[in-house]
């Protein structure tokens, strides 16, 4: 089993997932988030903010005012519960016939910790064309129901990989 102690040695510029807290808390992020989807923009922002949880690569949430919405369509029958962020509600990614569904998600009325995340929109990379932090191309969290990002400047392992269950 791979616990806190078969954590990855971070290097320089690097940071271990195993440092997260938990509960999760808010970053801003510092570097330009894209989202790419079927040739186009989903999302572009230079106001990502990431939630960091003990073990999971960091889920970027991005502001309403830099999202395309009019590729985004309301989820028929599909949300979830956050123990820490509350209810989600879920959008599926729509372009010339291509359809991503319940790719992204979003917190309309966070709990009181999470309010900077109002609005604001989460998207599974592993269902988009392209995810980039700064120049970086995003890697899927390993495992189906994740939505963090892994990029360069982190270690892990990371939750979700065979055996996590239970971490």
């Amino acid at each position: 089993m791979t616990t806190f102690q078969n954590r990855e040695q971070s290097g320089p510029g690097q940071e271990s997932v195993w440092d997260y807290p938990r509960p999760p808390v808010t970053r801003e992020c510092d570097k330009k988030v894209r989202v790419i989807f079927d040739g186009k923009i989903l999302a572009e922002t230079n106001r990502a903010i990431c939630v960091l949880e003990t073990c999971h690569p960091p889920t970027y949430y991005l502001p309403p005012n830099d999202i395309d919405f009019s590729m985004l369509v309301v989820s028929e029958g599909k949300s979830s519960f956050c123990e820490w962020k509350g209810y989600a509600v879920y959008y599926d990614v729509v372009s010339n016939g291509s359809i991503a569904r319940n790719a992204s998600w979003s917190y309309p009325d966070p709990n009181p910790n999470f309010s900077c995340l109002k609005d604001h929109l989460c998207i599974y990379a592993g269902a988009m064309e392209a995810c980039y932090v700064g120049q970086d191309l995003v890697i899927p969290q390993p495992g189906g129901f994740y939505g963090g990002w892994v990029t360069p400047d982190i270690v892990g392992p990371f939750k979700g990989i065979p055996g996590s269950s239970f971490w």
